[in-house]
């Protein structure tokens, strides 16, 4: 798959995911074999644009292409943040239209967007006319089950010079709810020339093919399924191209999350890389088997590093894994 001048390894993407694809989270994946990672959505807002969690988010380095998510409403404001993140490194910027939260779309950002289609067609046209590198949309199906409208913007996302598009296989009335549907990608993809990634739903090489098959669409975007499990990309990579795959040991996980933890502590500090770390261990052991109830309950009371890792070291001894 190519996205402008950048041909990807590979049609496996991470999606953007706020509070998740941090960095230490996207350099995991790309180790893994995703084809590309985006950054968690970062705002446009001018005043928070020196800050330093805006800064987090757009850090980057060992993870491939750096595709940077920005969110907002304001053309002129999602223009100039895009030439800050150009100029900060950005080779592919990514717009946010498919953000579902409730504070994302009070402020009429995020997948409140596919409500005014005369609005998206400026946002879309001042980032690319504002940058040079490639810009990349996102969105879902629709505002609701009634509205589903994403032919109608894909094609004004094609004609103003986007060079791939996403589409989450749900309205923003659905949330993460129910299951996603593939035939609204499918007519996006039928409608429009540019690259179609689809997303939703895709936790196993069986649903992606069925998905690739389906719709038609160029690529796939894996979220969720990616929460605990990095090495899904390297699982689907092998399975997609009829080629042996043997999942991860014990000992090979064990040094993934030791890793994993080990960066989230260098690059967000100790206190808040404690505080953070504490998800993604909850979705380790998700994947791996249960966790004592007494060792998890330690571990989310850990205030350290040392603490909390010598406590995940010894919940590892104390299971039995599942196949992952």
């Amino acid at each position: 798959m190519q996205i402008g001048p950048y041909q990807l390894p590979n049609n496996l993407l991470l999606a953007p995911m706020a509070g998740i694809t941090d960095k230490p989270f996207r350099q995991l994946c790309s180790h893994y074999g995703a084809g590309l990672t985006t950054s968690e959505m970062v705002s446009s807002n001018t005043d928070l644009q020196g800050h330093e969690r805006t800064l987090k988010k757009a850090d980057f380095g060992g993870e491939g292409l750096l595709s940077i998510q920005i969110l907002g409403a304001v053309p002129a404001d999602m223009a100039a943040a895009a030439k800050i993140n150009q100029q900060r490194g950005a080779q592919i910027i990514d717009i946010n239209m498919g953000c579902p939260a409730k504070k994302v779309c009070a402020l009429a950002a995020g997948s409140a967007l596919l409500r005014d289609e005369v609005l998206v067609g400026k946002i879309l046209t001042a980032v690319v006319n504002a940058v040079e590198v490639p810009v990349t949309l996102k969105i879902r199906t629709g505002w609701d089950l009634e509205n589903r409208n994403a032919v109608t913007i894909a094609r004004i996302a094609e004609d103003s010079g986007i060079k791939a598009l996403t589409v989450h296989g749900r309205s923003r009335a659905c949330r993460f709810n129910g299951d996603a549907e593939y035939d609204t990608i499918k007519q996006v993809k039928q409608a429009v020339r540019i690259p179609i990634i689809a997303n939703g739903d895709i936790a196993c090489a069986e649903k992606a093919r069925h998905v690739l098959d389906y719709t038609g669409a160029d690529a796939v975007m894996i979220g969720r399924a990616a929460q605990g499990k990095p090495w899904i990309f390297s699982e689907l990579n092998s399975k997609l191209h009829g080629l042996p795959y043997t999942a991860p040991g014990l000992s090979e996980i064990a040094g993934v999350i030791n890793r994993h933890l080990d960066n989230l502590y260098g690059f967000y500090g100790n206190n808040c890389g404690v505080r953070i770390s504490r998800k993604h261990i909850a979705w380790y052991f998700d994947q791996l088997g249960a966790l004592p109830a007494n060792l998890k309950s330690a571990i989310n009371q850990a205030q350290q590093p040392v603490q909390q890792l010598a406590l995940v070291n010894m919940a590892l001894h104390h299971i039995t894994p599942r196949v992952v």
